[in-house]
């Protein structure tokens, strides 16, 4: 086999392929080869978004758009004035993918499927005569005068341009780290908070709408706040976990998560409500029913957490009514709800999309091109530079838009 190529990507992932694809519709008499060092390529594709594929999000304003990206808001707002959302959805339609979009902004597949995007991507490079070579596990990379060589674990490769694809690989970073490139070392992002306490424990899938906040940092978040038999998960979290992703791998995954189940509602809001509503029902159970948007399991458990009696006992109700809370329940009953303090022990990997905070140097690479400001002819897209998003499909629009940007400086 000729091991020489215009043009190795390595990576088989979406990045990769998204890249090479564009690369070769632009400029056909280009030899291209995906180099892959597992047995299949775009595994990650096939679990995303539950095996759907979460492709991208319905968000056209690339200002707007950059916000989703705790690593890369300012680098990314040229990248996507020249390939955004929507672009990406126009991409996929001509290459026989329709996209959907779900009520929280997501885009799928219309198929529901993420098998669909994988053979896209395979009929693409079979047609286009692009060369996916697997079980290449690179060993080495060497910069000679006007050409590259990489060494795997099965044969050397040379090419004129080089693009790296790889994802969070430690063993690709130590190479660039190797040959002058500086990495910003990896922390987790994108995960859910362990918390043991007696207010949640017995309201697995219970969800609210909440803001919440790391005591003591800046850091706070707003969304939907699910309940899980762990502790904490929702996009409220995996927010507050994406922008704070340095921070809190510093405090060891342990701190004081305050919650506000009323979200925008402040504490003295909260108390003048109380008080209102101890008048207008005063005949009523306290714990009976959620005056507020919330679940009444929630609501029950926080009335109880602020010493109010929910119990029966012998056919005898002893809830307490509207009319008998005391001062100070009223007080601890709009502390639970405003600013409830629950102490987190640890975190657990979101579902199967393990991201990552961390990667190449953003100073180190030239954004309208995507090419390495440290060597000539190395290009990278996708997660392997130090970008991350929340989720919601932003992982791969980073990876469409910085394909397709190195894509069009190569050819």
């Amino acid at each position: 086999m000729n091991s020489n190529f215009d043009i190795i990507i390595v990576g088989g992932g979406a990045a990769g392929f998204f890249t090479a694809i564009n690369i070769v519709e632009k400029n056909p008499k280009l030899k291209v080869a995906i180099l892959e060092r597992g047995k299949t390529v775009l595994e990650k594709v096939r679990i995303s978004g539950g095996g759907r594929c979460n492709v991208t999000h319905a968000c056209f304003v690339p200002n707007d758009l950059v916000k989703n990206y705790p690593r890369g808001e300012k680098e990314l707002r040229g990248p996507f004035h020249q390939f955004c959302s929507g672009d990406t959805i126009e991409w996929f339609e001509r290459h026989g993918v329709e996209l959907k979009i779900e009520d929280d902004g997501r885009m799928f597949p219309t198929t529901d499927s993420s098998q669909t995007i994988i053979d896209c991507f395979l009929y693409a490079v079979n047609k286009l005569k692009i060369e996916v070579l697997t079980g290449q596990s690179v060993q080495s990379l060497f910069k000679g005068e006007d050409y590259w060589k990489v060494d795997t674990n099965h044969e050397t490769f040379s090419c004129q341009k080089l693009i790296l694809t790889t994802g969070s690989n430690p063993k690709i970073w130590e190479m660039l780290q190797n040959i002058g490139h500086t990495i910003v070392p990896p922390v987790p992002s994108l995960f859910t908070f362990n918390i043991k306490d007696s207010r949640i424990a017995a309201l697995m899938g219970v969800s609210a709408f909440a803001k919440v906040k790391v005591k003591g940092s800046k850091l706070e978040a707003a969304g939907p706040l699910l309940i899980t038999h762990w502790g904490m998960s929702g996009p409220g979290i995996l927010r507050l976990s994406a922008w704070g992703a340095r921070e809190l791998f510093e405090k060891n995954y342990q701190f004081v998560l305050e919650v506000n189940w009323l979200n925008e509602v402040t504490f003295e809001e909260a108390v003048d409500t109380l008080k209102e509503l101890k008048q207008e029902h005063a005949k009523k159970t306290v714990s009976k029913k959620s005056p507020f948007e919330l679940p009444n399991r929630l609501w029950e458990s926080l009335v109880l957490a602020a010493g109010i009696d929910t119990s029966t006992a012998l056919g005898e109700t002893k809830e307490t009514k509207w009319a008998d809370l005391t001062k100070k329940q009223l007080m601890d009953l709009a502390n639970q709800l405003t600013n409830g303090q629950f102490q987190v022990n640890g975190k657990s990997t979101f579902k199967e999309e393990f991201v990552t905070a961390g990667g190449i140097d953003l100073k180190e690479i030239n954004f309208k091109t995507m090419e390495s400001k440290r060597h000539q002819n190395l290009f990278f897209a996708g997660e392997i530079v130090n970008i991350d998003a929340i989720t919601g499909g932003f992982n791969f629009q980073n990876a469409w838009t910085s394909g397709f940007i190195v894509a069009q400086s190569i050819t």
